[in-house]
């Protein structure tokens, strides 16, 4: 049985357009290297054919992974005014304790997290203790090594 997924609408739109274009687009320029490199004679050693299957293999299953995502997915609309509280889909604004250093997150559940796009999961130890909590709040988290971090929520917003 798989997980329920909580995606934003845009995360919803975002795999649907990549799951367009790996369906049209990379399928048939994977097909065509695929045929260049079998004209190219023995595939048994044949470099240029292999790299062809293995791309034609990520192709595949990332075509099976987002068609997974989208029919389980939860579909989280943003709030029409500020929430009183973190919930999925909301920006949070919050500020490191000791350092004082203030970071924006959208938190977004975990096929939509890009730490990158400051874009972080529900399910991640910052978003698992900011979840619920309202603005003023200061939460506590786990960092991997073992020591705790201390945010405060400065803001929310939809």
């Amino acid at each position: 049985m798989q997980k329920e997924v909580a995606l934003t609408v845009e995360g919803q739109t975002k795999l649907e357009d990549e799951l367009r274009r790996l369906e049209t687009v990379r399928r048939r320029e994977v097909g065509e290297r695929i045929k260049e490199a079998k004209e190219f004679g023995d595939i048994s050693e044949n470099s240029e054919y292999e790299d062809a299957k293995n791309e034609q293999a990520w192709v595949e299953s990332r075509i099976i992974e987002i068609n997974l995502i989208l029919a389980n997915a939860t579909i989280i609309r943003k709030p029409r005014s500020a929430p009183s509280k973190v919930t999925l889909g909301c920006s949070v604004l919050l500020k490191d304790i000791e350092t004082g250093e203030e970071q924006k997150y959208q938190v977004v559940g975990s096929a939509e997290a890009d730490p990158a796009e400051n874009r972080i999961s529900n399910e991640s130890p910052v978003g698992q203790a900011i979840m619920g909590h309202a603005k003023g709040d200061v939460v506590h988290v786990e960092t991997p090594r073992g020591s705790t971090i201390e945010f405060e929520i400065v803001r929310i917003a939809r």
